[in-house]
């Protein structure tokens, strides 16, 4: 028989083994997937504090505006003007109180020493009832730009942030300039109200909010066409008193 010696002296190892256990390879974690361009930016977008999502209890609180009239009021997100948005007031004729509807917000802003901005109005504006209405005739500017200078100087004061809110009166314009007016109203947080014929109303646009005003059979007839923020029912008429 074949025998073998070990001659080294094996030291007392205590608690330790003399064999050391066999060693269980443990499998590799998996590389979590990574995370797709696309979601990254869809998360960055639902972030906003302008988004709200259809299954949310309710919406974002927006910072509005009072229009002075608690049935419009009533029916738009935050109860009044978007600041920081356009809003587009389609006429049918001129005096059927479209200067009127902004009268009390621009009363409260020019009381708070914040510049309102008139560009290209097609008459002078009336100074004594102006005043009439609570507006502060020191808080307010008129720009008497040409037809081709209309768009940016309206653009212009949007962006510059120094103004409360800026009237700009468009016969004609396309939907890249009313485009750049919307982004340089976010851009400044301003007020921007465009008056605009009512055959435009067709016509696809970027503003927040779009009114149609024409005649009624005893009084002026204001219409929501368009209302960001709005679910249901988009159209809806009120009277107004011109």
């Amino acid at each position: 028989m074949f025998t073998t010696t070990i001659s080294e002296t094996v030291a007392n190892t205590g608690d330790c083994p003399l064999f050391a256990p066999p060693v269980v390879p443990v499998p590799p974690r998996a590389a979590a997937a990574p995370t797709r361009r696309d979601e990254t930016a869809l998360a960055d977008v639902l972030r906003h504090p302008g988004i709200w999502r259809r299954g949310a209890a309710r919406a974002p609180r927006s910072d509005t505006l009072p229009t002075g009239l608690a049935e419009l009021d009533a029916l738009l997100p935050g109860g009044g003007w978007p600041r920081g948005a356009l809003s587009e007031i389609l006429v049918a004729e001129d005096g059927l109180g479209e200067c009127s509807l902004l009268l009390p917000a621009l009363a409260t802003l020019t009381q708070a020493r914040r510049r309102v901005v008139l560009v290209a109005p097609p008459y002078i504006p009336y100074a004594p009832a102006l005043a009439a209405a609570g507006v502060d005739l020191a808080q307010l500017v008129h720009i008497d730009a040409t037809a081709s200078d209309t768009h940016w100087t309206a653009e212009q004061c949007l962006r510059a942030g120094c103004c409360g809110a800026v009237l700009n009166w468009l016969p004609r314009c396309d939907y890249r300039q009313l485009r750049r007016l919307q982004l340089a109203a976010e851009t400044g947080g301003t007020f921007g109200f465009v008056f605009r014929p009512l055959s435009a109303a067709h016509e696809a646009s970027p503003a927040a909010l779009r009114l149609r005003l024409e005649r009624g059979e005893t009084e002026p007839r204001l219409e929501i066409l368009k209302c960001r923020g709005r679910f249901g029912e988009q159209s809806h008429a009120l009277g107004l008193r011109a």
